[in-house]
């Protein structure tokens, strides 16, 4: 095997364990109805499970990754996926509900330390391709969203609830295998001191990119938040066919991620700036043409791919100012991203509430508008900063 297709084999394992990482995250709600039923709680409670975990990694992602930086990549990401599958396979045993909540919170401490290892570690796999090369990773996180919930659901209901949990710790398992098989030792060659990695909070440069970063995410979210209900509402769609159009956005969206890295490697501020102009068009189509059936099929294949590129298209727009603190800024991305999916989950719940379902996508409008904004003002003011991730130091 040549070094190349070595590489990205190595890039795919990893991908595999952000995979059974967002399964984790994500599958969970999925499962809601029978963990209600067990526990005998309300669906708020067991919505707990859902947000306690994305409140804890916006906290402390970025504080567990810069204790946890300078030490061997490849032993704290195995060490990550041990805790995900102990987690896990304890879950499908916990007789009581706040038992289960705990082992929700314990490993969304490390979730965002995996992500920013995977990151830095596969362009370092693809020296002068690093675009290319989280996008590729990327897709195990993409997977992840759109087969977790499916998958756990489908379990759940033909085989049990504790099942379910087990296929999640089963997943997080041949992940730890196979990293621990295939990939090889990643000791860090440079170590950062904290207050070097610390020092990135201190450039005005960064913080345009947090505000883009966060005005991006809850864009996306205040529409795809209310997918499900919208199809329902406005295109007319029962159960099974929300289920085939979750899906054909799921499958475009992988599609799309991988296409993305190409744009990127070109120019990460290009790329940026017309990623927002691009959805504020398909918001427009969604708008004015959603109500028929056989055009938002067509919009949704084009919704999806465009709507996933966003996380990679995010992230290197974001690292182009934390080049000399990778992991650290990785992490920061992780968290401002859960912080701003939280944001535009409940901006498009009170647009639903005070202006209905369909008016969402002006408010996503107007989001992406804001963040246009803020990359046209960063450029202005900061000068035009191509640094991708190949260029970041391993």
């Amino acid at each position: 095997m040549d070094n190349k297709r070595k590489a990205t084999f190595w890039i795919y394992v990893i991908a595999l364990g952000l995979f059974s990482i967002i399964n984790t995250e994500f599958g969970v709600i999925g499962i809601i109805p029978y963990i209600v039923e067990k526990y005998q709680v309300s669906v708020a409670q067991a919505g707990l499970l859902v947000s306690l975990f994305a409140l804890t990694i916006a906290i402390f992602g970025p504080i567990m990754t810069l204790l946890l930086s300078g030490m061997n990549r490849k032993k704290i990401m195995l060490l990550v996926l041990a805790i995900f599958a102990a987690a896990n396979t304890l879950a499908a045993f916990t007789a009581s509900f706040s038992g289960l909540l705990l082992l929700r919170i314990v490993p969304a401490f490390l979730h965002p330390v995996y992500f920013s290892l995977a990151f830095v570690v596969a362009a370092s796999f693809y020296p002068n391709e690093g675009s290319k090369a989280i996008a590729k990773v990327f897709t195990g996180g993409t997977v992840g969203l759109v087969l977790g919930v499916p998958i756990t659901s489908f379990i759940a209901s033909h085989f049990s609830l504790e099942a379910s949990f087990l296929f999640s710790a089963m997943v997080n398992i041949f992940a730890f295998i196979g990293l621990a098989v295939f990939i090889p030792s990643l000791p860090v060659t440079t170590k950062l001191t904290y207050r070097s990695q610390l020092r990135v909070l201190a450039k005005p440069s960064l913080w345009f990119n947090i505000a883009t970063l966060l005005l991006m995410l809850a864009a996306m979210f205040t529409v795809y938040s209310y997918f499900s209900e919208y199809l329902t509402k406005y295109t007319g769609l029962d159960n099974k066919w929300i289920s085939i159009m979750l899906v054909v956005f799921g499958i475009s969206g992988v599609i799309g991620n991988l296409q993305t890295g190409k744009f990127l490697s070109k120019s990460v501020t290009r790329t940026a700036i017309f990623f927002p102009l691009v959805m504020v068009l398909i918001y427009l189509l969604v708008y004015f043409a959603g109500q028929a059936f056989i055009p938002m099929i067509l919009i949704v294949v084009f919704w999806g791919a465009v709507h996933t590129s966003g996380f990679v298209i995010s992230q290197s727009w974001f690292t182009t100012e934390a080049s000399e603190a990778p992991e650290f800024g990785n992490s920061l991305f992780v968290s401002f991203s859960n912080l701003g999916i939280s944001v535009g989950s409940i901006a498009g719940g009170w647009t639903i509430s005070h202006y209905g379902t369909h008016n969402i996508l002006w408010a996503g409008i107007a989001l992406f508008a804001a963040a246009l904004l803020t990359i046209l003002l960063k450029v202005k003011l900061f000068g035009v900063k191509d640094a991708a991730p190949s260029s970041l130091p391993h």
